[in-house]
């Protein structure tokens, strides 16, 4: 039943509850958006093992083959369990059928082969853009009800085909890995397992799209074409539950146009100079639990996309009902991130019980001009994070590009580098975001918002929150943004800066300081503009662009 209650300061419909039926009732208590029961995978009491296929453990033997017909022949027979003993199993890929639940016994280490002729070229999604790429270790197409379970690790091999940068590790790794073979860039500072890994980053224009050669030479760089780990494409009913991914080519595990996803109980791992190492990226995907699990990666942690740029609007499936709760993330570019593939849309996302240590960015949000796409709809409370080198809470619509400001107060750079350009389909929206009881300890920065001059990051609520940071608030080419009994103590620059921004309402905020807290605001497109009345006058700088009567 629905009714209306009051939270985020809003009046908003109610929580609603799954049915009594649901594996786990407590992961859709206080959800702020209607969210379907996820349906849950259902299996044939048939269990076999892969030693029946004349699999061999030991690592030596690869067992391609043995993984192959155990899921062929337990998909044609109905479905069922597969189970995976204790031991080390080296393998080429293995695609997953439908009604197949994969099970890692306790002890089981699933490895893939490094032989990169195991991987033929196949057209698929990277990074939001419909390319080429080697086919991924573990994959699954145009299936459903399938699973991976137990309390196994699956190793990607991810050393075997990535690149490394230098600036990312210590002197001696880097010693270590230039002694043990590969090849290096021209300038000495990238790392790269082959020849024609480095031909395939030298002929990438587009990040990790090789588009300086045809169609037909990508088979020349196909070492370079490394792919993500788990690749689950058009399905539905998907649960993952248990094992350890580790050591992921590029991201790990990448759900693509699904439903009915149940990713719970893992632990991602990849090193932290791992490029493109991501832990999950669900992808215009519908319906989707992510509970339980703990990431130590080396990018985004728990990320949110639905595609890059035309193809991703071509594509046009948004991310929707999504609920995030109680996950740990330890090293990572973001904790919880959504975009910067985001053109398809991003909406009903709700983010809880979290907790990330040494994060580099807590909170993300990020896109830019060319993708398009509307993120809305996001409720996110009850986050603790301690460590944070960059941004707790971090929007950037200029991901990749420059930032209207520099450095904090520069003007004039921000009045060089900001163009506003029309709207059009290639226009990005953030829009209604919600955060509540958001508190982080020893960080550097508390809460970056920075918007499109022609498309401002609109109508964002923070409330009941506490930032122990250097740096305390930035606030450009925004609108809407109210912040609610915040308190912000902070140690460095201003208490807060405010550009080309309207309908900012700071009232209720508590800026803490050993100096006195100095509120900078700039721009001639800045109005309605409420400070705390905390703050002595004295210590309000306006610049002489602002309208008269822009701070209230």
């Amino acid at each position: 039943m629905k009714k209306y209650i009051k939270i985020f300061g809003l009046a908003i419909a109610a929580v609603f509850t799954a049915p009594t039926n649901a594996q786990d009732h407590d992961i859709y208590k206080n959800i702020e958006f209607k969210m379907p029961q996820v349906k849950e995978t259902n299996f044939p009491n048939r269990v076999v093992s892969i030693e029946q296929y004349g699999a061999k453990s030991g690592g030596i033997v690869k067992n391609t083959e043995a993984f192959k017909k155990a899921i062929v022949e337990t998909n044609q027979k109905g479905g069922g369990k597969i189970t995976v003993p204790r031991g080390i199993w080296l393998t080429g890929p293995i695609e997953l059928k439908s009604n197949i639940n994969l099970h890692l016994e306790d002890g089981a280490l699933i490895i893939f082969s490094k032989d990169f002729n195991d991987y033929p070229l196949i057209e698929t999604s990277f990074e939001g853009l419909n390319t080429t790429r080697t086919v991924s270790p573990i994959y699954a197409k145009d299936v459903q009800n399938i699973a991976i379970t137990g309390n196994g690790v699956i190793d990607g091999n991810g050393d075997a085909w990535r690149f490394v940068k230098k600036g990312k590790m210590t002197d001696s790794q880097w010693k270590t890995l230039v002694e043990s073979g590969g090849v290096l860039s021209d300038d000495k500072k990238i790392w790269f397992p082959s020849e024609g890994s480095k031909l395939g980053y030298v002929s990438s224009s587009n990040f990790n799209v090789p588009d300086k050669i045809s169609k037909e030479d990508l088979i020349k760089v196909k070492d370079f074409l490394r792919p993500v780990m788990v690749s689950i494409v058009n399905a539905d009913r998907v649960l993952l539950d248990g094992p350890t991914f580790q050591n992921s080519p590029a991201w790990n595990i990448h759900p693509l146009m699904s439903s009915n996803i149940i990713i719970r109980n893992l632990t991602v791992r990849n090193p932290w100079y791992s490029q493109n190492g991501d832990g999950l990226d669900v992808e215009s995907c519908k319906n989707v639990l992510i509970y339980n699990n703990t990431f130590d990666v080396g990018d985004d942690a728990i990320c949110i996309k639905s595609g890059k740029d035309q193809d991703g609007r071509d594509r046009g499936i948004a991310t929707e009902n999504v609920i995030i709760k109680n996950n740990t993330v330890y090293h990572a570019h973001g904790g919880v991130v959504i975009g910067s593939e985001m053109s398809g849309g991003v909406k009903n996302v709700h983010v809880s019980g979290c907790t990330f240590i040494g994060t580099d960015i807590g909170l993300r949000f990020k896109t830019t001009r060319g993708r398009g796409g509307i993120v809305e709809n996001i409720y996110v409370s009850n986050i603790d994070m301690i460590n944070i080198p960059a941004q707790v809470i971090g929007f950037s619509m200029f991901y990749e590009g420059k930032s209207p400001i520099a450095e904090e107060g520069d003007t004039e750079s921000a009045k060089t580098a900001e163009k506003i350009y029309p709207i059009t389909a290639e226009t990005p929206t953030f829009r209604n975001m919600f955060f509540k009881n958001i508190n982080a300890a020893t960080s550097e920065e508390a809460i970056n918002i920075v918007g499109l001059a022609e498309m401002n990051i609109q109508n964002i609520v923070i409330e009941d929150s506490y930032f122990d940071t250097k740096k305390a608030l930035s606030i450009i080419d925004a609108d809407g943004i109210q912040l609610k009994n915040v308190t912000m103590k902070f140690t460095e620059g201003n208490a807060a800066t405010i550009y080309n921004s309207k309908n900012i309402d700071l009232t209720t905020v508590k800026f803490e300081s050993s100096k006195t807290p100095i509120i900078k605001v700039l721009g001639n497109k800045t109005s309605k503009i409420k400070l705390p009345k905390s703050i002595n006058k004295n210590n309000i700088s306006i610049s002489k662009d602002v309208q008269k009567n822009a701070v209230l």
